[in-house]
C-alpha cells in the first residue's frame, strides 16, 4: 500500500466519522424536539377546554418568538412550528 492509498483511506475514515457524528446529533435533536412536542401535548391535555383570558404560563411554555413584518407576523413555537399571520 502506498502513501496515496493510505491518505485516501484515512480521508474516507474521517469523512465517515463526521457523517456518524452528524447523524448522532440529528438524532439527538429530533429526540429533543419529540420530547418538547410530547410535553406540550401533555400540557394541552391538562388545560381547561376553553381559554378565556391571557395565560402567561401558557405563553412562556409555548412561544419562542414573534417576528413582525410589514405585511404579516410570524409566530414561532418552541416545538419549531412557525405560523404566518396576515395583518
Amino acid at each position: 500500500m502506498d502513501s496515496e492509498d493510505y491518505d485516501e483511506i484515512a480521508e474516507q475514515i474521517f469523512e465517515l466519522r463526521e457523517q456518524c457524528q452528524k447523524a448522532t446529533m440529528d438524532t439527538v435533536q429530533r429526540d429533543e424536539q419529540i420530547s418538547r412536542i410530547t410535553d406540550l401535548q401533555d400540557f394541552i391535555k391538562a388545560q381547561a377546554a376553553d381559554l378565556t383570558e391571557f395565560d402567561e404560563a401558557l405563553v412562556k411554555r409555548w412561544l419562542k418568538q414573534i417576528t413582525v413584518w410589514p405585511d404579516h407576523c410570524t409566530v414561532e413555537l418552541k416545538s419549531g412550528l412557525k405560523v404566518d399571520i396576515d395583518r
